[in-house]
């Protein structure tokens, strides 16, 4: 399974350059305020991250949408929550660095960051649940964002997600990201991708296309989505629960 993690080492880095391009694109084209790319300045602890994910055998993607500023934003890890780096990845002491341009509101503290995503700790727990520990889930799942971009704007630094927005640059972000999962999938050898969220279930449609790739899609954990809230979230863990491996 080295070869996988190799593999997957090359795809990642060459989409971490290749996105640092387009986010300082995006910020001259005026589509946001400051983007950040974790996959440049926490490239160590991504880089770790698929050491530590990426040999598991795993024929399944969950695929994610694009970083959040108290998760992968921080950590350069898809769904991250501070805790669950620590204690359940195994993952410590390596220091990030900063973004390009950094927005006031959303400072990046990398492993130590104060605040849990609850998106994450809700995954990462439905996963350690059903399969165990690290080692274990990696059997089964390697996750990853389609878009590695943190996308921040107005004062208050919102959060701007990749379906909000649109012209010429983000065109070519999509596309750039379509051609990493297809990298992922063949370093895996994956059978399947989960789209966590319909606009991660389309980009996959999309970039798997003609492939044999079996897509799929579940809720995403969000607190900010119903769905993920509804019956004290008992419903979203049903829902991600019956289209896992």
């Amino acid at each position: 399974m080295t070869d996988a993690i190799s593999e997957l080492t090359r795809a990642a880095a060459g989409l971490r350059d290749d996105a640092e391009e387009l986010a300082r694109r995006m910020e001259a084209a005026g589509v946001a305020d400051c983007v950040y790319n974790p996959l440049m300045y926490a490239w160590e602890i991504h880089e770790e991250f698929i050491r530590v994910s990426g040999g598991g055998g795993a024929k399944t993607v969950l695929l994610g949408m694009n970083p959040g500023p108290h998760g992968m934003g921080q950590m350069g890890i898809p769904f991250a929550a501070t805790s669950v780096v620590r204690d359940l990845l195994g993952i410590s002491g390596i220091a990030v660095g900063k973004p390009v341009l950094s927005h006031p509101k959303r400072p990046v503290h990398g492993l130590t960051h104060p605040k849990e995503e609850v998106s994450g700790t809700r995954l990462w727990g439905l996963l350690q649940d059903r399969y165990g520990g690290a080692s274990q889930i990696f059997q089964n799942v390697f996750i990853v964002n389609h878009c590695p971009l943190m996308i921040l704007d107005g004062p208050r630094g919102t959060n701007v997600t990749p379906n909000n927005i649109s012209g010429p640059v983000v065109r070519d972000l999509l596309e750039r990201c379509d051609q990493h999962l297809r990298e992922a999938v063949m370093a895996l050898g994956a059978e399947e991708v989960i789209g966590i969220g319909k606009f991660a279930e389309k980009r996959a449609n999309a970039a798997l296309e003609g492939m044999g790739i079996r897509v799929k899609t579940c809720w995403h954990p969000s607190p900010a989505s119903p769905l993920a809230n509804r019956n004290g979230g008992a419903d979203w863990r049903e829902n991600v629960s019956a289209v896992l491996p």
